[in-house]
C-alpha cells in the first residue's frame, strides 16, 4: 500500500523564522513550553525549549514546618552570666526610630570614643 506523502528527500522549504531556504529534512520543529507550535526552523534559528518557561507547571512540595518541635534550651547554657549566647548589639543608630522603644528591644552598649586633630583653614 503506498504512502500518502512523498519522501521529500529533495524538497526545499523556508525557515518559518528567518525565511531562508533549506532542505526540508534540515528544518527542525520548534517547541515552546513543552508544546509543539507547528513551526519549522533552520538549525541556526532553532533553540531548545527553555526550562524557565516551565515554572509553575509541576507541583512543588517544600514543607517548612517540623513535626513535634522541641524548645531550644541552650540559651542560658552557653552564654555569659547576664544573658545567653544570643546577646547581640546592632552598633548603629537607625534614623526615625523611637529611642525609648528601641532601647528595650536592642540595648546598645557599644561606645565609640574618638579623638580628632585640629583643622586649620587659611584663606588666601
Amino acid at each position: 500500500m503506498p504512502s500518502k506523502f512523498s519522501s521529500g528527500k529533495n524538497s526545499i522549504a523556508e525557515c518559518d523564522r528567518c525565511g531562508f531556504r533549506y532542505k526540508l529534512k534540515q528544518l527542525k520543529q520548534l517547541v515552546i513550553k513543552t508544546k509543539n507550535v507547528n513551526l519549522l526552523v533552520c538549525p541556526s534559528c532553532w533553540e531548545p525549549d527553555q526550562p524557565q518557561l516551565q515554572l509553575g507547571m509541576y507541583p512543588v512540595n517544600d514543607p517548612q514546618a517540623v513535626r513535634n518541635p522541641r524548645p531550644d534550651n541552650s540559651y542560658t547554657l552557653s552564654g555569659d552570666d547576664n544573658g545567653g549566647s544570643r546577646i547581640f548589639q546592632w552598633g548603629w543608630n537607625p534614623v526615625g526610630g523611637s529611642k525609648t522603644f528601641d532601647d528595650r528591644l536592642t540595648p546598645n552598649n557599644l561606645a565609640l570614643t574618638i579623638t580628632l586633630g585640629t583643622v586649620t583653614i587659611s584663606a588666601t
